[in-house]
């Protein structure tokens, strides 16, 4: 039987962190494999090991590396792609180890260039340590910047998702010292039309934006920061708005996230981490989604980390992971 749902790469995360755990939990989950087939891009020995510790039990078919790409068009059901990165006895749940960041990053680039040959029609990540991933000699900030490397993109910017509340960030994980002088007009107005352009997809409209400055009170006239959002954030939000876009800012971030705005306004253009990570994580932890935007193909992600406190306790909630999966779907289908 040829499957007519669309395959999506699920990667298994750091294998010391929740990861494993969540991938299992996914399988079963009719919510999502009623929409799709999800296959597993990890070690089928370290899945069965957290199995046993967690009692989720691993119901779907391994799959090895080499048989792949002559079983993959015919999947039917989810399915876990083995690929042999590291042994289930070298892991030891939450402790960093170089070991498990290297296991990691392979399943991320099995996954891309399974993506990019067409095997599957969208990528969605489990979280990675970036110590372990840093000590295996992978020195990316994160997810974000592998994937754009990979896929020979230059043009990309992270976004976080959710039905309550959806950030872009022109910068990411850099030092707030180093912010400003990555700021400029055509940086802020590429995040603008690629938010724009996603949610135009996702929503099935014509999105309105809100852009926030960079400075309390969005520099407050000048009177604050070097005139960031006179100088460079203003002239990208014109911009925006001579090619069509309906945009506002830059605007104070401390009330760009209150209820009313909210309701208003379909995504929130952030200049730094924090400006939108904190409101995204307060607000919708557990159902945010982290995607790529600008990729060739649909890369989402959970928005939590490894979570190493917890790991193989069978603690760890999947709703993000499945978000992750179901947003991935509907990229997919755009």
């Amino acid at each position: 039987m040829i499957a007519t749902l669309p395959r999506i790469a699920v990667t298994m995360g750091d294998p010391a962190g929740v990861g494993p755990e969540l991938c299992l939990r996914l399988l079963h989950d009719p919510g999502v494999t009623g929409h799709c087939i999800p296959v597993v891009f990890g070690d089928a020995g370290v899945l069965q090991r957290v199995s046993a510790a967690t009692g989720v039990p691993l119901v779907a078919p391994t799959i090895s590396r080499d048989r792949w790409a002559d079983v993959h068009r015919g999947l039917d059901r989810p399915a876990v792609l083995d690929l042999h990165c590291i042994r289930a006895d070298e892991v030891t749940p939450g402790r960093v180890d170089a070991r498990c960041g290297a296991a990691a990053f392979q399943y991320v680039m099995a996954s891309i260039d399974a993506a990019l040959a067409g095997q599957v029609a969208g990528v969605s990540t489990g979280p990675l340590n970036k110590a372990a991933l840093h000590a295996a000699g992978h020195p990316f900030p994160g997810h974000t910047e592998i994937f754009a490397q990979r896929m020979g993109v230059e043009r990309f910017c992270m976004m976080q998702y959710s039905e309550q509340v959806t950030c872009s960030f022109v910068t990411v994980h850099v030092g707030y010292h180093e912010v400003p002088a990555l700021l400029n007009p055509p940086r802020i107005l590429d995040v603008i039309e690629l938010t724009g352009d996603a949610l135009r997809r996702i929503r099935g409209r014509e999105p309105r934006l809100l852009v926030c400055g960079l400075n309390p009170h969005a520099g407050e006239g000048g009177l604050f920061g070097q005139g960031e959002e006179e100088r460079l954030i203003a002239p990208a939000v014109e911009q925006a708005r001579a090619r069509g876009w309906d945009v506002t800012g830059p605007v104070p971030g401390d009330t760009a996230f209150i209820p009313a705005a909210r309701q208003q306004y379909d995504a929130v253009v952030c200049m730094y981490h924090d400006q939108g990570h904190i409101p995204v994580k307060m607000i919708a932890f557990d159902s945010a989604v982290n995607t790529t935007l600008g990729l060739p193909v649909p890369r989402t992600s959970v928005d939590h980390g490894t979570a190493f406190d917890i790991a193989w306790q069978g603690r760890a909630n999947p709703g993000s992971l499945f978000s992750a999966v179901r947003l991935a779907v509907k990229l997919s289908s755009c």
